[in-house]
């Protein structure tokens, strides 16, 4: 009856009458500027939405107005006029960090807790709940808030794990702050503070509850001392001490942040409540003179019933890299990223902002996963892939998207071609349903229009523009049913392989055809992102026809026109700049671009990897989108898996990929890495032949190109094609190859 209901007149005649703008004509006006879509928002991104902008809307309440308060960096670099962050706030309704969204997740392997940690040391425990930070403060009136400074040292530790080390000075007052989750499934913050100038005056340690994290606002209405113990009951979560503090100190929201009532009310007040949900407190600890303060803080978190792994079970059999010095550190924080990031069936893009499951995400992260040697991990995730799927086939993500049921099977099909295992039985009338649904979905091939067999327009949370006919989800199609006819024979049904290899080379003409009619009258075959549109940074969707699918050649005019395109109009700061909602350097979509080149064995791929490294934070991590100016993270979560995981692919492929029937090794390997002589190594990495590890050692004239194989059945055949020299194919048998050094390595 609600669907019949008259809203939208009534709607109309409530904001006519109050003077107000109509927003059902504003909403039709809108829709004009996309193609009809059956589904108008997915609810799930109007929720996220939603729940973004309502902080938002907190934010402008709460911070402006208390400036004083000590607030997480992102508010302290934003709101400043003098920093290159700010951003007047004018007319905008809501206030959110556009500047510098970066944080790094820590965990152990298989349990979902992921705390995260700001630029700064600021560690929020529970997802999206409050932070626990750490300052000193003197006597003398000195002090050091960590989020209140321009600079700070900070790295991620992977000798045991995942553990952020924060290091931040001020005249003579130093902090270190190391945070971590250990195996009891506790947070640990270790901090040691040191005052080198004190001359007699006490200073500070000081542990404080902030009701913040790097989004902003999150609500604390009670904080008491833990009857247990040392430490405090933050809304019923126990953050214990190893040591007593000296004393504690509380405030609310109306006598302002606990920092002005440090040593207000010494040992009195033991509890806070606060109506606003502003509540804060401290617990302050002496520094001595020449020990300095070491404290240790724990939080305990959230049990689950799955049993988590230690790291030395959860890295067991992964693949290893040996790489230039820089980039060494980056490849060990990704694959720990991609473990943090698939605990037991799941797989997140992100620790905060993006936690949750999204097919699209999944297919990247876990196909990095089997490039990493991971298929364990893999498998059980796919296993879950049935159960996502609705009754009529689609693999939901979220309404009005169409590319999630080629992912789901394409990846179903990736894991079987690089383990050499069949598909499941259990598997098949999931890809049956998946595949009829790609072709119950299509539009009527009449082949009278660009549109013709595509796709329907839908909503792209890729982020390529307003409702369209998205070339990205046709190609996904494509492949969704390529995968079918694969996994189908390996079911052993010929007949069903047939018929889906059948249905897959009909979308592929459709889509070909449509790629014609939109180069009629253009002298350059670029793809745009749907039919109809002009070229821009939307077409980036299109190279996914490149990578990660191959359904175009290397050498396909289609793609290398559109990478120009690109390389042209839309690289900032050596990175691809998404002007489309992102409107920042798309770390990600940046190694797309050097896939494709890759592929093309174009060097104009190294400066865009180079590029990536560059704008990684000092944790390994990077954000969705990169702010051109500020460098931090503008769009997306802060800790961005998919980024992680291409850059795992990007590295495995630029020392062995795959191409049609054989292996290509060391395509990618820069003259530059070989330039200080060390070995070059990457593997076990799993191939559709069976694993195999790289190995490239540089001499003074020489490079020899070797590896070690553990092939299933009869070998590929392996191709090198060290850049600077022709394509040398290896003998039967043959597992070393030497070539002359690069003659601009030996002029050096």
């Amino acid at each position: 009856m609600l669907r019949w209901f008259p809203w939208r007149p009534l709607i109309s005649r409530l904001a006519r009458a109050r003077g107000l703008i109509d927003p059902v004509r504003i909403l039709s006006q809108l829709e004009g500027f996309a193609q009809p879509l059956e589904v108008k928002e997915p609810l799930e991104l109007l929720r996220s939405g939603l729940v973004f902008h309502a902080r938002g809307l907190l934010n402008t309440g709460a911070i402006q107005m208390n400036l004083d308060w000590i607030w997480p960096y992102w508010v302290e670099r934003q709101y400043d006029p003098a920093d290159i962050s700010f951003m007047p706030r004018a007319f905008s309704i809501t206030h959110v960090n556009l500047t510098n969204r970066n944080w790094t997740a820590i965990g152990i392997p298989d349990f979902d807790a992921l705390p995260i940690v700001d630029p700064r040391g600021l560690l929020t425990p529970f997802w999206d709940g409050w932070s626990v930070d750490c300052w000193i403060v003197a006597a003398d009136g000195r002090d050091l808030a960590p989020s209140r400074l321009k600079s700070a040292q900070q790295s991620l530790v992977t000798n045991e794990g995942c553990t952020v080390v924060t290091t931040s000075s001020k005249d003579d007052l130093h902090l270190r702050v190391s945070a971590h989750v250990a195996d009891d499934r506790s947070c640990r913050l270790r901090v040691h503070a040191a005052d080198k100038g004190a001359c007699g005056a006490t200073s500070w340690l000081v542990v404080a509850v902030r009701p913040y994290n790097p989004e902003g606002v999150s609500f604390v209405n009670d904080i008491g001392l833990d009857p247990r113990g040392n430490g405090w009951l933050v809304d019923g979560r126990a953050v214990s001490f190893d040591r007593a503090p000296s004393h504690f100190a509380f405030s609310d929201y109306r006598r302002g942040d606990v920092r002005r009532h440090l040593f207000d009310d010494v040992g009195g007040t033991s509890h806070v409540h606060c109506d606003v949900g502003m509540a804060t407190a401290a617990a302050l600890f002496p520094i001595d003179l020449r020990s300095g303060a070491d404290v240790e803080v724990t939080i305990a978190l959230e049990r689950r019933l799955h049993p988590s792994s230690t790291w030395s079970d959860a890295l067991a059999g992964a693949a290893t890299a040996v790489l230039p010095h820089r980039l060494q550190p980056l490849w060990d924080a990704a694959i720990r990223s991609l473990i943090l990031h698939s605990p037991g069936t799941e797989v997140y893009p992100g620790p905060y902002t993006y936690k949750r499951f999204w097919f699209r995400d999944a297919a990247f992260i876990l196909h990095a996963l089997l490039a990493a040697g991971l298929s364990a991990r893999v498998e059980r995730v796919i296993d879950r892939f049935p159960e996502r799927q609705r009754h009529d086939g689609f693999f939901l993500s979220q309404q009005g998207e169409w590319d999630s049921n080629g992912e789901a099977m394409w990846i179903l099909r990736r894991w079987c071609e690089l383990t050499g295992k069949p598909p499941k039985a259990a598997w098949r009338r999931s890809i049956e349903r998946g595949a009829r649904w790609i072709v119950r979905k299509r539009t009527r091939d009449d082949q009278t229009s660009a549109r013709s067999g595509l796709l329907p327009a839908g909503f792209s949370a890729e982020h390529l523009g307003p409702n369209d006919f998205y070339y990205w989800d046709d190609f996904w199609g494509v492949a969704g049913l390529e995968a079918a006819s694969y996994l189908m024979k390996g079911l052993g049904d010929e007949r069903e392989s047939v018929r889906w290899q059948n249905e897959a080379a009909d979308f592929r003409a459709a889509v070909d055809r449509s790629l014609r009619f939109e180069s009629t009258g253009n002298p350059k075959p670029a793809m745009p992102a749907a039919p109809g549109r002009r070229l821009d940074s939307g077409s980036i969707g299109s190279l996914a026809a490149g990578y990660p699918l191959q359904l175009f050649a290397g050498d396909d005019p289609r793609l290398l026109d559109t990478v120009d395109f690109l390389l042209q109009n839309c690289i900032v700061a050596g990175g691809f700049f998404h002007d489309i909602i992102h409107s920042g350097i798309n770390p990600y979509l940046t190694l797309h671009l050097a896939q494709v080149l890759l592929r093309a064995g174009d060097p104009r791929a190294w400066p865009l990897i180079d590029a990536v490294a560059t704008l990684v934070s000092p944790t390994g991590q990077w954000p969705e989108a990169v702010h051109p100016r500020t460098l931090g993270g503008c769009m997306g979560d802060g800790h961005h898996a998919w980024a992680s995981a291409e850059w795992v692919l990007m590295i495995r492929n630029c020392f062995v990929r795959e191409e049609q029937d054989r292996l290509i090794l060391a395509s990618g390997i820069s003259p530059e890495w070989l330039a200080n002589r060390s070995p070059l190594r990457l593997g076990p990495t799993l191939t559709p032949w069976g694993s195999i590890m790289v190995t490239i050692i540089s001499g003074e004239e020489r490079v020899v190109v070797s590896w070690d194989a553990a092939w299933r059945e009869m070998a590929p055949c392996v191709e090198v094609r060290l850049p600077g020299h022709e394509a040398i194919v290896a003998r039967p048998g043959q597992s070393a190859i030497e070539l002359e050094m690069p003659m601009t390595l030996t002029a050096r």
